[in-house]
C-alpha cells in the first residue's frame, strides 16, 4: 500500500536540523557523560571485587534477610567465576548512572504533575507514548546525536527508564490523605513544607516502587544498547547471538539474571517495611532497651 501521510519524513528533517545546528552542544553532553559513566566504572572496578560482592551481601541481609544474601553471595561469586566480573561492572556503572540521570528528571516532572492537574493530562499520553514505543527506536536518535559508544546507551536507557519514576511520584503525592495536609496548611505551613515534611515523607514507599521499576527498566535496555557499543553485559549477549556461541550467550544472559534478581530485591526491601529483615529487629530491639 502506498503512504499517504509520511510521518518519519518530518521526523528526519527534525532530526538532521537538530544535529547541524546542535552539533557542538552534543559533543559537550558525550564527553561529559561518557566521562561521567567512565569514572563511575573506574570506582567499580577499582574496588576489589570480594569488597563489592561482601557489601552487597551485608545490604542484602540487613535490608531483606538471610536466603537473598546467599543469593546475593552466591550469584555475584559465580559471574565472577565465569570472566564476567569487568562487563558486570561496566553494566552496572550504566544502570546507575542512567538511573540517577532518570529519578533527577522523573520525580519534579512527577511532583509537579501531581499538583497540577492540566500538567498531568499532557504528561500522561507523554509517558504513554514511551511506554509503549519499542525500545529498540530509542537507539537511532541516540546514535544520530552522540554516535556510538555509553553515553547513547545512557540516553536511550534514561527515555525508556523514565515514566514508571513520573508515574509512580505522582501517584504518591496523590495517595498522600488531603485532611493531613489541610492540618499542616492550618498550622501554618507554607508550600514548600507541606511538600518535604509531609507529602513526600508519606510518598516515599510509592517513589521508592518507582525507583524499583527505573532500575530494572534501565537493566533490560542496557542489554539492548549493547547493540551501539555501550560494553558491558548486553554486548556479551550479543556477541553470542552474532557468533552463534551458545555457551557464551547463556552464560552472559545468566548473569544480567543474577544481577536483576539482587537490584531487585535489594531494591524492592527498600520500599517496603520488613519487620523480619535483621534491621529491623536490630531497631526493634533498641527502641525496646
Amino acid at each position: 500500500m502506498e503512504k499517504v501521510i509520511d510521518i518519519g519524513q518530518y521526523i528526519e528533517v527534525a532530526v538532521d536540523w537538530l544535529t547541524e545546528n546542535f552539533h557542538g552542544l552534543f559533543d559537550l553532553i558525550k564527553n561529559v557523560g561518557n566521562g561521567f559513566i567512565e569514572g563511575f566504572e573506574w570506582l567499580l572496578m577499582g574496588i576489589p571485587f570480594f569488597v563489592v560482592i561482601g557489601l552487597l551481601t551485608i545490604l542484602a541481609y540487613l535490608k531483606v534477610g538471610k536466603g537473598t544474601a546467599i543469593f546475593t553471595l552466591a550469584g555475584m561469586v559465580l559471574i565472577y567465576l565465569m570472566g564476567f566480573w569487568e562487563e558486570t561492572m561496566e553494566t552496572l556503572a550504566l544502570i546507575f548512572v542512567s538511573t540517577i540521570i532518570a529519578l533527577v528528571q522523573a520525580i519534579p516532572i512527577g511532583i509537579w504533575a501531581a499538583k497540577k492537574p492540566g500538567v498531568n493530562r499532557v504528561v500522561r499520553p507523554i509517558l504513554d507514548f514511551m511506554q509503549t514505543m519499542p525500545a529498540f527506536v530509542y537507539l537511532i536518535p541516540a546514535v544520530l546525536f552522540f554516535s556510538i559508544g555509553k553515553l547513547p546507551g545512557a540516553f536511550a536507557t534514561v527515555i525508556f527508564a523514565l515514566p514508571p519514576a513520573v508515574r509512580l511520584t505522582t501517584l504518591g503525592i496523590q495517595q498522600v490523605p488531603p485532611d493531613l495536609v489541610e492540618a499542616a496548611r492550618a498550622f501554618g505551613a507554607t508550600n514548600r513544607q507541606i511538600l518535604t515534611k509531609v507529602e513526600l515523607p508519606l510518598a516515599t514507599n510509592t517513589i521508592l516502587a518507582g525507583v524499583n521499576q527505573t532500575i530494572m527498566m534501565a537493566l533490560s535496555m542496557v542489554v539492548i544498547a549493547g547493540m551501539i557499543a555501550a560494553g558491558g553485559l548486553g554486548e556479551k549477549v550479543l556477541e553470542g547471538i552474532n557468533n552463534l556461541n551458545i555457551g557464551l550467550g547463556f552464560e552472559s544472559g545468566f548473569a544480567v539474571v543474577i544481577l536483576a534478581i539482587v537490584l531487585d530485591r535489594i531494591t524492592q526491601a527498600l520500599g517496603q517495611k520488613n519487620e523480619n529483615s535483621p534491621l529491623s529487629k536490630l531497631r526493634m530491639k533498641f527502641k525496646k532497651n
